[in-house]
């Protein structure tokens, strides 16, 4: 019943901070002060891995049909973007330059490959520009921005110091950066120059959130919120919200 982002903090021993999620459903950038919520400082956008993965099979289809990769296994589009995409820092000028391009391939479990190129980097990149995909909303690092933004004044500089990333979607080689590149942009550009948020991009940050379960769980302060199944079957589920609220 704990929040994703809290526990993402506690993953780096943090319990004020700005955690910046992006996972398989949805992303999220939450302000936490002291270890609470800041639950209207909170924005969501709901694009993240799995449409990226949809994303990546069209433009696949779309660069050589005739491999009929509709065909292609969920979990097999997964592993070759994992593999092979990456985040660009200047997007419209490497799109702009093939000579940018970093063509790979991947081998699928048949013997045939699978070639990529511009679709390394164009994959990820609806989270930073959710245009590409139809979509009004803005991109991650102007949602963290703006939870930074709704902070109240006096807390604004602590939380940006702390800025945690989480989830199996901010593991894309170049996505720290490029974050990092645009909310420093997104800052300057509004009017909060001295505002230097730094992020914390630990490489195990795909699984951010169970560490940092894993991390509460072990306090010995903990240790009293336990509930037992014997707990659960005399009380019922109403018993969960009373111990965890």
């Amino acid at each position: 019943m704990a929040s994703t982002a809290l526990l993402a903090l506690c993953s780096t021993g943090a319990l004020s901070g700005l955690a910046v999620e992006a996972g398989a459903g949805v992303c999220h950038a939450t302000p936490i002060y002291a270890g609470h919520s800041w639950h209207e400082a909170t924005f969501r956008q709901d694009l993240a891995g799995s449409t990226l993965s949809r994303y990546l099979r069209e433009l696949l289809v779309a660069a050589c049909p005739i491999l009929q990769l509709q065909a292609l296994p969920r979990k097999t589009v997964t592993q070759l973007k994992k593999r092979c995409c990456y985040v660009s820092l200047d997007f419209e000028g490497d799109l702009r330059n093939p000579a940018c391009h970093r063509p790979a391939s991947f081998c699928l479990s048949n013997g045939c490959y699978i070639h990529l190129s511009s679709e390394r980097f164009c994959c990820p990149e609806p989270i930073f520009q959710p245009r590409l995909l139809g979509q009004a909303a803005p991109g991650l690092p102007a949602l963290a921005f703006r939870a930074l933004q709704k902070v109240p004044p006096t807390l604004r500089t602590q939380l940006a110091d702390t800025v945690v990333l989480a989830g199996g979607s901010t593991l894309f080689p170049g996505f720290a950066e490029r974050l990092d590149m645009e909310l420093e942009g997104q800052c300057r550009r509004h009017g909060y120059g001295a505002l230097r948020p730094r992020l914390v991009a630990k490489p195990g940050r795909g699984m951010a959130v169970w560490t940092g379960g894993s991390v509460v769980a072990s306090l010995s302060s903990f240790q009293c919120r336990w509930m037992t199944r014997a707990m659960y079957q005399e009380c019922g589920s109403r018993l969960v919200h009373r111990v965890f609220n």
